[in-house]
C-alpha cells in the first residue's frame, strides 16, 4: 500500500474526481478525511469505505468559509494529530456565459470556490505541515487553467490560478520538506461535464450530444477522462515514487492540446 496510515484531506470528496480521490487514497491504505458541503453524501461515501475495511471521516465543510475551513482542520488534527496529504479537488462549474453577459455574483462565486477556498485549505494546513516538515498538497486544476475556452471566463481564470497558486506555494513550502503538485485533467466522465455541456448546448442552442462530441474530437484517444485515471495520478503524486517532483502540473488529457470546444 504507498500510502498506508497517511492522513489525507480531500475537499470534494463525495462525487466525481473526488470520489475516485476518496476510494482510490481508501485503498491504498490512507485515513481520509473528506470535506464538502453535501453532508448526506459524504457521510454515504464515509460509511461505505468504512465498512468495507478502510478509513474514513466526513466533515461537512463550506470551502468558501474561513471559519468553517479552520474547524474542519482542527477536527481533523484532533483526531488523528497530524495531515500528511491535502488533495484541494472541490470545485464549481459556473457561469456559462459571454464576457460581456457575465454576472457579477456568479463571476465571484467561481473565483470564491475554485481560487480562494483552495487558498484557505492550504493555508491552514500548512500551518501543520510546516512546523513538521512533511506534507504533501495537491491540487486540481483543468485544461481549462492552459488555454481559455469561449463562454467559461471565470473557470479557466480560476484554474489558471490554481496553476499560478501550486507553483507559488511549492517554492515558498520547499524548504519545509513540502511538496506541492497540479493535476490537470481535460473532459472527465461525471456530472460536471454533463452539467457544463448542456449549458453550452443550450448558451448555442444546439444538442448536448454535439458538444460532447466535438469535446472528444480533438483528443488523441477519442474519448473522455474517467475519474479513476486522474485518481491515479494523484495517487502517484501523494506517494513516495514521486519525491522529487513538486511544483509541476501533470496533465491527463487524453491527448488532448489545443482546441476549442
Amino acid at each position: 500500500m504507498r500510502l498506508k496510515d497517511k492522513v489525507a484531506v480531500i475537499t470534494g470528496g463525495g462525487s466525481d474526481i473526488g470520489l475516485a480521490i476518496t476510494q482510490a487514497f481508501a485503498s491504498e491504505g490512507a485515513i481520509v478525511v473528506i470535506a464538502a458541503r453535501n453532508a448526506s453524501r459524504l457521510n454515504e461515501v464515509a460509511d461505505a469505505i468504512n465498512a468495507g475495511g478502510g478509513r474514513a471521516r466526513a466533515i461537512p465543510t463550506d470551502i468558501t468559509n474561513e471559519n468553517q475551513v479552520r474547524k474542519m482542520v482542527a477536527q481533523a488534527l484532533a483526531e488523528y494529530g497530524r495531515i500528511d496529504i491535502l488533495i484541494n479537488n472541490a470545485g464549481i462549474a459556473g457561469p456559462t456565459a459571454r464576457i460581456v453577459d457575465m454576472e457579477l455574483d456568479k463571476w465571484n462565486e467561481v473565483l470564491a470556490v475554485n481560487l480562494t477556498g483552495t487558498l484557505l485549505c492550504s493555508r491552514e494546513v500548512l500551518k501543520d505541515m510546516m512546523p513538521r516538515k512533511s506534507g504533501n498538497i495537491i491540487n486540481i486544476s483543468s485544461v481549462g487553467g492552459q488555454s481559455g475556452f469561449p463562454m467559461r471566463s471565470p473557470y479557466c481564470v480560476s484554474k489558471m490560478g490554481v496553476i499560478a497558486f501550486t507553483e507559488t506555494m511549492a517554492i515558498e513550502a520547499g524548504e519545509y520538506n513540502i511538496r506541492v503538485n497540479c493535476i490537470s485533467p481535460a473532459a472527465v466522465r461525471g456530472s460536471r461535464i454533463l452539467n457544463a455541456a448542456s449549458a453550452k448546448a443550450k448558451a448555442l442552442g444546439v444538442d448536448r450530444e454535439e458538444i460532447l462530441t466535438r469535446l472528444t474530437r480533438d483528443f488523441s484517444l477519442k474519448r473522455l477522462i474517467e475519474p479513476s485515471e486522474v485518481a491515479a495520478a494523484a495517487v502517484f503524486l501523494a506517494s513516495d515514487e514521486s519525491s522529487a517532483i513538486t511544483g509541476h502540473t501533470l496533465v491527463v488529457n487524453c491527448g488532448l492540446h489545443i482546441s476549442h470546444y
